[in-house]
């Protein structure tokens, strides 16, 4: 049988022969415990790049905020921001949907990657602090609140 989804391995064993032994059992690739995410998912992005034969993009740009995907890195204008893992993942959630109103459901769902009580306010915690981190500082805001809906990346 055929596999179409590369297979990327994830291992403690470091030896030479523990890798050629994964590599020849079907592994496209081989990563030794500990590794850094940025190399992780540089090789996620190679994989995923040969098998479909497009790439991913290593960074996102909207107006003058930018993140990089590879450093983890999120700028606006020339001033550096720093985000926690959940601000970064819902920065990026924001920039991919930029435009289109996201839901408090979908964002949920998204960041914290399974279903939560929709009467907690962990959605509007988050958004709050990502937003006095990327729009504090500026005259045109980016993160708007569509109220009942949820909220939307775009530019006044």
């Amino acid at each position: 049988m055929l596999r179409s989804s590369p297979v990327i391995i994830l291992s403690a064993k470091r030896s030479v022969d523990d890798r050629v032994k994964g590599l020849q059992t079907g592994g496209d690739d081989y990563l030794t415990k500990p590794f850094s995410f940025s190399e992780l998912l540089a090789r996620v992005q190679g994989l995923i790049r040969r098998a479909t034969r497009t790439s991913e993009p290593t960074s996102l740009q909207f107006g003058d905020l930018s993140m990089d995907f590879l450093t983890r890195e999120v700028s606006r204008g020339c001033k550096k921001i720093d985000l926690q893992p959940r601000e970064f993942a819902l920065l990026e959630y924001l920039m991919r949907n930029r435009g289109r109103v996201v839901s408090k459901t979908m964002i949920l769902e998204h960041v914290w990657d399974y279903s939560f009580d929709p009467q907690t306010n962990v959605v509007d915690v988050l958004v709050c602090r990502l937003r006095n981190k990327v729009d504090r500082d500026f005259d045109e805001k980016m993160i708007h609140t569509m109220r009942g809906v949820g909220y939307v990346l775009k530019l006044p």
